[in-house]
């Protein structure tokens, strides 16, 4: 079944809280793209160390990314960073880009800037992050927001990370209050505690509250079935 024109579904909510995971699944089973809004502070990140500049010098980085010709592209096998024609997805999940990515995040023109390029994108998507459901696509019909405690998201966090767990756990409270203001669910958001679910029963949650409002469920549902 052809997806609904521009549909667009939001999962927010803070670092490791598994919103990455169903975002991908949930876009697999509706046969929709996939979007990570996040490469996008993290390319940015990613340029900002790489050429020394200020994380702080919002100007400096504007300055950055606007030059750089940095391209999202949602591929189905999972979302790619393209720089000049050459790709850095694989540079863009490191321990430093972690450490340095809330004080790009929280530049009010690179905010403006990742706004104005996941506005760009065409078509119907599902897409993740810290505020698409507040910020960026406030009028999208479906909003999620997944949380779980630090403790579970840091042992989440472990198998991707060189630290150990209880400096991973404090760097993710760290982000936590670094992104507080990016990550203040929408008012019309569903809250799901992702702690004590596994990753298919978060997704076939979400999965079920999108199909109880499709304006096809069961032509969909088989779609998701094949």
């Amino acid at each position: 079944m052809p997806a609904r024109a521009n549909t667009v579904i939001t999962l927010d909510g803070p670092a490791a809280s598994g919103k990455s995971s169903v975002a991908k699944l949930l876009a697999a089973r509706l046969g929709l793209a996939y979007v990570s809004s996040g490469l996008l502070y993290r390319a940015a990140t990613h340029l900002a160390l790489t050429a020394g500049v200020d994380l702080d010098d919002e100007a400096a980085l504007l300055q950055l990314v606007d030059a750089a010709a940095l391209e999202l592209l949602p591929d189905p096998a999972g979302n790619r960073v393209l720089l000049d024609g050459e790709e850095v997805t694989h540079g863009l999940h490191t321990d430093a880009v972690d450490a340095a990515v809330s004080r790009v995040a929280r530049q009010p023109g690179v905010r403006a800037w990742v706004k104005q390029r996941l506005r760009e994108l065409p078509g119907s998507f599902v897409i993740d992050g810290r505020d698409m459901g507040t910020a960026v696509f406030p009028h999208a019909r479906w909003k999620f927001y997944l949380t779980a405690p630090a403790a579970v998201r840091a042992i989440r966090r472990l198998g991707e990370r060189s630290a150990e767990l209880a400096e991973v756990t404090q760097s993710l409270i760290l982000r936590d209050e670094l992104d507080a203001r990016q990550s203040v669910p929408a008012a019309d958001a569903v809250h799901i505690d992702t702690g004590p679910l596994t990753l298919a029963e978060v997704v076939d949650k979400v999965h079920g509250l999108v199909l109880e409002g499709w304006p096809q469920p069961e032509a969909l549902s088989e779609r998701a079935a094949t």
